[in-house]
């Protein structure tokens, strides 16, 4: 079983950073990619970043990519999302998952389904 907890939302003006973490309970953290996901009122849960187990590789949706910046302390069980550049848009849930195989294809990764363990999300709103 595992327990994923994220924090670090909040109020934000446009232009903004916010660092979100998502901490993980359980053995098995560092032997899975993980990913952040993010839903706005009345939309589909939609892929924001993803991070293979060793932190070798990241992925990026092109709304995010070069203003956030996703990483992982395996010896800390964390997962971080660095959010700089924020725009109203980026207002929503975010919410950090474990993906479900230990080996996620790349091609894979903004995939829902891909993943089986989610947190309760953390609020950010991005507003003047």
């Amino acid at each position: 079983q595992v327990e994923l907890v994220e924090s670090g939302g909040g109020l934000a003006q446009p232009g903004g950073s916010l660092r979100l973490s998502c901490a993980a309970s359980g053995r098995t953290f560092s032997s899975y990619a993980m990913g952040w996901f993010r839903q706005a009122p009345g939309k589909e849960r939609d892929f924001v970043a993803a991070i293979t187990w060793s932190g070798g590789s990241t992925y990026y949706a092109d709304s995010v990519k070069g203003r956030f910046t996703i990483s992982r302390d395996n010896a800390k069980n964390t997962l971080y999302l660095q959010m700089d550049s924020l725009k109203p848009e980026d207002t929503a849930l975010y919410y950090c998952a474990k993906a479900r195989s230990v080996f996620l294809p790349p091609g894979r990764v903004g995939v829902v389904s891909e993943y089986n363990y989610w947190g309760r999300g953390t609020q950010v709103t991005v507003s003047s």
